[in-house]
């Protein structure tokens, strides 16, 4: 394991593995770098790949866990990365992940190229859905309720409710509670305070290739949203891998990105 501070002294934790171009690779809401640790261990073969526990999650910290939770702070940490591989980089951004690479990209950090895999924004007329699960997560998390927290999440993303209940009983749910908190993350990154539906002006500052990967399988609206986020990009490339979930095994996906990010 690997190390950089990033502006706010946050400590941003991660693994170098392989040798190529090298490629950041962010992982979605509450997941650590083990759970992309397949696909880092996969594009290895043919890129260098920083792997890397996000803000408040894993081996990282947080310097500044308290609101707001901005959206920039994630963008310095991702800087901090890329200067310590050398200056340039491309991104993997995994749902909430993808929307994060896609801010770094579009604040004119030195990134090569981009792939937005199965980002989860709302379609027009869900915006509402965005607002008030931001309003109402910013909330609990003011009033100390994590757990509480990371159940209105759980729901929100189509978790059934006897499931969540199960989860809540096993030994890995204070796990799941230290990072509540990141979720307020991904809410920024996503842009829900707005609605979290895909930011066409952000889009349009993006200048590095970009290839928008979407399975639908269990997230039909993601296919939609896929082709919205291609049609905004001045660069944009569409690749929808048919009958594929929301979680693809990591040497699947990166079979799909290495020619892209290699070339």
């Amino acid at each position: 394991m690997a190390s950089v501070t990033s502006a706010d002294g946050t400590r941003i934790a991660y693994d170098d593995l392989g040798d190529g171009p090298a490629v950041i690779v962010l992982a979605g809401a509450t997941c650590t770098r083990g759970v992309t640790r397949p696909l880092a261990d996969a594009l290895a073969a043919r890129c260098r790949v920083i792997n890397v526990d996000r803000r408040g999650r894993g081996e990282s910290d947080d310097a500044s866990q308290h609101p707001p939770y901005l959206v920039e702070r994630e963008v310095e940490d991702i800087a901090a990365l890329i200067e310590a591989v050398g200056g340039h980089a491309s991104l993997y951004g995994h749902s909430s992940g993808a929307a994060l690479a896609m801010n770094a990209a579009a604040r004119g950090l030195s990134i090569d190229r981009v792939v937005m895999h199965d980002a989860p924004y709302n379609l027009a007329g869900g915006e509402q859905a965005g607002v008030d699960w931001h309003a109402r997560l910013h909330t609990l998390l003011a009033e100390d309720r994590p757990s509480d927290a990371m159940v209105e999440f759980m729901k929100l993303v189509g978790v059934p409710e006897q499931v969540v209940t199960g989860m809540q009983q096993g030994l890995g749910w204070a796990t799941m509670t230290e990072v509540a908190p990141t979720l307020a993350y991904d809410s920024a990154a996503m842009g829900d305070e707005h609605g979290g539906v895909v930011p066409i002006d952000l889009l349009a500052r993006v200048t590095a290739p970009t290839l928008v990967l979407v399975g639908g399988a269990d997230h039909g609206f993601m296919i939609d949203v896929a082709r919205q986020l291609v049609e905004a990009l001045p660069n944009g490339a569409l690749d929808h891998m048919v009958g594929a979930g929301h979680d693809v095994a990591g040497d699947i996906v990166a079979e799909r990105i290495a020619p892209f990010l290699t070339t």
